[in-house]
């Protein structure tokens, strides 16, 4: 049963940067981490899961307009770890973030493609 747990939330003000890092742990052989596509998503109060960035498993990212040119994903894999680095960051980013994983997904940002979820990170931007 594979494990996702997100770090790195926090309260900053607009302008402000943080960085959020999913480990991902509990997959029965080391091997299957690369053969897993992760994401971030995120959900503010009264609205949809929404889909930040993700990678698959060739590397490739793909990432949401409303994030793009300011959110970058990494994937280190000597760590097992999924990380992304938010640089100027406006209060409409403020939601509770999530790390996801699943080793068939055709589609990096939608949620339905998730069946392993992590518990989340707030992240909090003020004006």
């Amino acid at each position: 049963q594979v494990r996702l747990v997100e770090s790195g939330g926090g309260s900053v003000q607009a302008g402000g940067s943080l960085n959020l890092s999913c480990e991902i742990s509990g997959y029965i052989d080391s091997r299957y981490w690369s053969s897993y596509a992760m994401a971030w998503f995120r959900q503010a109060p009264g609205k949809e899961r929404e889909g930040v960035a993700g990678i698959d498993t060739d590397g490739r990212t793909s990432i949401s307009d409303s994030v793009k040119g300011r959110f970058t994903l990494f994937k280190d894999n000597a760590k097992n770890t999924l990380l992304m680095r938010m640089i100027s960051l406006k209060p409409d980013d403020t939601a509770m973030y999530y790390c996801a994983a699943d080793p068939q997904t055709t589609e990096l940002l939608s949620r339905y493609e998730y069946n392993n979820w992590g518990q989340g990170t707030q992240v909090t931007v003020s004006s």
